[in-house]
């Protein structure tokens, strides 16, 4: 297969969330995370979408972040097998709560310090670059509770203190920090994606884009704090990425297509000129919002990320006439079912040439480099009668995308690094399952929670290793 060479010092590894991952989520002095109260099963997708207001746990239910995989107690194995792959980079986010148990003390927990710095520490003995996310779909419940979560101002101060503390006590053990994990889902799921939770009557809209702006704001000063800790340090956004597609070439179809796109990356627009851009004004005004500023946020605003990372699983299409009926979800975020691509067994569109038109059109956009910090199939996943798990769908799904993204730096775009979702079998944020599997190490646990947690190699994960060991060259 022709492709282009990777540069020398391209990052490559893969990625896992803290609260998909790392289970014990009472241990060490954490306290509960809005993750914590979403379950799985019936109720898991009003508790997400902020519909059902969720403040305790229910002993009928089931949660799955509580358990998870167990990297809290598996961590070094699981490094070990990253190592073993050849990780230049592994994507992991702290958990807010581990460090700030209810998020507004005015110290930090030593418990929580002290897992991450032994975490960042055993990266760094295997070369690992840690890359890591502040806030990934984690709000201390506190702050949701006693203050609203980001639809208060208060949790600026909050989440600076704790973006300090991260950033003073991990010096020298981290450079590549991101502030949000997909800042534009709050939009879809706003509960999971910001902890909001919505009152009777209020103007929802309101209350995202005003929570959003809070973010902005926390990102920005976060930013403009790394660089004044370590001016080596490097921060980035997090969108959840893939282009919008006209339906048809009708005018009103490559209009709606426009229009979802700029929602889509409004917020990555802020982060990564350092304003809000001037549509936003005219979306403010169709969806009957007011944003309250203070004076200084937007010179806080000017506080620009170093790059812009982004998660790839599937392009979109919009149409005039998108409806219930017609669409299918893509993580969250509707979109037509386009008939010109194949569909996952979850019903995400498998595009890997729409992985080279997203990356094409946010270095246009930004003139920044790209990182790409998520990307993978989730799929069933059987063990043969020899015990191995033959995942050839998996390989081929990466193999696509990989050799995409090298088309695409041979378009010119500058990409740091490539960390694929799920390197090791986790839980599912949209569904809450562990059948849907993303990873090159399985774990022995079902969507029930029940199995030894025992991990095993299959077969894309020696096909990884010989791609990270060719960087990119050796594809087959």
């Amino acid at each position: 297969m022709s492709l282009a060479r990777f540069p020398q010092g391209f990052l490559w590894g893969g990625a896992l969330a803290a609260n998909q991952a790392e289970g014990a989520h009472l241990e060490g002095g954490k306290g509960l995370t809005t993750v914590d109260m979403i379950p799985h099963g019936a109720n898991r997708m009003a508790v997400k979408l902020g519909q059902e207001q969720r403040f305790t746990l229910r002993d009928d239910e089931f949660y799955p972040s509580h358990e998870a995989i167990d990297f809290y107690h598996r961590y070094k194995e699981d490094i070990a097998l990253m190592a073993e792959m050849g990780f230049t980079v592994f994507r992991t986010s702290i958990a807010w709560s581990r460090l700030y148990p209810k998020g507004d003390e005015a110290e930090p927990n030593p418990e929580g310090i002290a897992f991450y710095r032994a975490l960042f520490e055993e990266c760094r003995k295997y070369g690992i670059e840690p890359l890591v996310t502040l806030c990934h779909f984690d709000v201390p419940m506190h702050l949701v509770v006693e203050y609203g979560s980001w639809r208060n101002r208060q949790m600026v101060d909050f989440f600076t203190r704790y973006a300090r503390t991260c950033f003073e006590a991990f010096d020298g053990l981290v450079k590549y920090w991101l502030t949000f994990n997909e800042i534009n889902i709050l939009l879809h799921s706003p509960f999971s994606g910001a902890g909001l939770v919505f009152e009777e009557g209020e103007n929802r809209e309101q209350v995202k884009y005003q929570a959003a702006h809070h973010e902005l704001v926390a990102s920005a000063l976060a930013t403009k704090i790394a660089h004044e800790v370590n001016p080596h340090n490097q921060v980035g956004c997090m969108l959840a990425g893939g282009s919008f597609y006209p339906y048809s070439c009708k005018p009103e179809d490559v209009w709606a297509a426009l229009q979802k796109e700029r929602e889509n990356l409004l917020f990555i627009d802020v982060q990564a000129r350092g304003a809000y851009p001037a549509y936003a004004a005219s979306l403010f005004r169709e969806k009957g919002i007011q944003l309250v500023k203070a004076p200084e946020d937007d010179d806080i605003l000017k506080h620009s990320v170093d790059f812009v990372s982004f998660s790839y699983y599937a392009s979109r299409c919009a149409s005039a006439d998108m409806n219930a009926g017609n669409t299918s979800a893509a993580n969250v975020v509707k979109s037509l079912r386009n008939p010109h691509i194949q569909q996952s067994q979850w019903g995400w569109g498998i595009d890997p040439l729409g992985l080279r038109i997203t990356m094409n059109s946010l270095y246009d956009r930004y003139q920044k480099p790209l990182f790409l910090v998520e990307n993978g199939l989730g799929a069933i996943d059987e063990i043969n009668a020899a015990g191995e798990i033959e995942d050839d769908y998996r390989i081929d799904y990466l193999r696509a995308h990989i050799s995409a993204m090298g088309d695409a730096i041979a378009d010119g775009v500058p990409l740091l690094g490539y960390t694929s979702w799920g390197c090791i079998d986790l839980v599912s944020a949209s569904t809450g399952e562990m059948s849907k599997r993303y990873g090159f190490v399985h774990v022995d646990r079902d969507d029930a929670g029940r199995g030894t947690l025992a991990r095993r190699r299959k077969k894309s994960f020696w096909w990884y290793r010989q791609v990270i060991a060719s960087n990119g060259e050796d594809l087959a």
